[in-house]
């Protein structure tokens, strides 16, 4: 235990003297919820795209968890595993594979209190948006806000006949009371409905609490949407 305590102090003093942040690798453990949107060029055309999911850093180098993704307008989800670094210097990198046996690679920076990890894909033509925060090992209810304000972006693809291909981009405010759609389930995942503003069609969202309950990670789970969301508390 005093090796492994020594060779963490080397570390860190020598990310001290390059002047850059610092980060302890073991707080990257725990369970982290995580939204990935933007554009993917992996199949060759690129295309929207938008996933969600929650992973279980084991502390020892192993990760676990489920994700889900809407590509084309279909939504997929699996569960996943695979290993993960972390290093003194901030750099986070990880492995994922489905159950299908396809790999996904992944590269970001957490941050130095270990709560939240920018970050992208880094296979050929990935996904560049990403962004994964803490979630508590379970919620309730009780862990929501009040009031948050929305953003939402993303595109959607015809599914049914008459149906057009449209971008979509929005913010406002929901209030949780009012709305009365809330569910939330004890993985801290969380399901409502969102309606941007008068006129437009109501969206189907599912995404996961994050930051003690003052954000919420989400995605659109209709048919044919490729679009996140981020809603975050009127307090912060």
């Amino acid at each position: 235990m005093r090796s492994n305590s020594l060779f963490l102090l080397i570390l860190l003093s020598a990310a001290r003297a390059k002047g850059g942040d610092v980060c302890n690798p073991t707080s990257l453990a725990g369970h982290y919820a995580f939204q990935l949107s933007g554009a993917t060029a992996i199949s060759g055309t690129p295309k929207t795209t938008a996933s969600l999911g929650r992973l279980t850093f084991d502390g020892s180098g192993s990760v676990s968890g489920t994700a889900s993704a809407t590509f084309s307008g279909v939504l997929l989800g699996n569960p996943v595993t695979g290993t993960y670094e972390a290093k003194a210097d901030c750099s986070v990198t990880w492995k994922l594979q489905d159950d299908s046996g396809a790999f996904q690679n992944f590269s970001g920076r957490l941050s130095v209190d270990g709560t939240r990890v920018d970050f992208r894909q880094t296979d050929p033509g990935g996904v560049q948006r990403g962004i994964m925060q803490k979630t508590p090992e379970t919620c309730s209810a009780a862990d929501l806000q009040t009031k948050y304000k929305f953003t939402i972006s993303g595109r959607t693809t015809p599914v049914q006949p008459g149906e057009v291909q449209h971008t979509v981009a929005a913010q406002g405010t929901l209030d949780v009371a009012r709305n009365g759609s809330f569910q939330v389930d004890s993985d801290c995942s969380v399901h409502f409905v969102l309606t941007p503003s008068a006129g437009v069609s109501t969206m189907t969202m599912r995404g996961f609490l994050v930051n003690g309950g003052k954000e919420i990670l989400a995605f659109q789970t209709d048919p044919g949407a490729m679009v996140a969301a981020r809603l975050k508390s009127e307090s912060q």
